[in-house]
């Protein structure tokens, strides 16, 4: 009996976490894509300039800081949906660079709620922030026409449920 009770408490600490008052989970659309995502806090919007596979694009980007934590979205409209895959592997190469990771993992990438997406990647990696201090990041990119996506959490630790609720709570409209 202690056993069960025990294993349920366990559960019940585990959801409270996903939904402590730091993690306060809120659906919200990177406008003007169709790209739907769940955020633990309200987020900062803006448009920036980037080059990436030789092509001059306009980054939408939204993210938020809870719980000791980093939440980014972000996308990219190309002129030319051939070169999606140049960008995303760019992208992917910039965020390494930019975190000097020392470590990292990357894996093909099922999202559910992202029907039509190609070319989902999921990658993990350790390295540093500019002032020096650990950062670990989780990100994923995929390829929606000529759309290219990219959602990333930052901590020094990352909080596997928090992760998780990031992560599964994308949805392309």
């Amino acid at each position: 009996m202690w056993v069960i009770s025990r294993g349920w408490i366990v559960a019940g600490c585990l959801a409270l976490t996903a939904c402590s008052p730091a993690l306060n989970w809120r659906e919200v659309r990177l406008e003007p894509s169709a790209l739907v995502a769940m955020l633990p806090c309200k987020p900062d919007q803006g448009t920036r300039s980037v080059t990436l596979a030789g092509q001059n694009l306009s980054m939408h980007m939204m993210g938020c800081e809870a719980d000791s934590a980093t939440f980014a979205v972000s996308y990219a409209d190309l002129p030319d949906a051939t070169q999606a895959a140049a960008v995303q592997a760019q992208w992917q190469t910039a965020m390494l660079g930019n975190m000097r990771a020392t470590q990292n993992l990357q894996s093909p990438l099922n999202i559910k709620g992202v029907v039509g997406a190609t070319g989902a990647v999921q990658l993990q990696a350790q390295g540093t922030q500019p002032d020096g201090r650990a950062v670990v990041a989780q990100g994923v990119w995929f390829i929606r026409g000529a759309q290219v996506f990219h959602a990333v959490m930052y901590a020094a630790k990352l909080n596997p449920e928090a992760a998780d609720a990031f992560f599964t709570g994308f949805r392309l409209q």
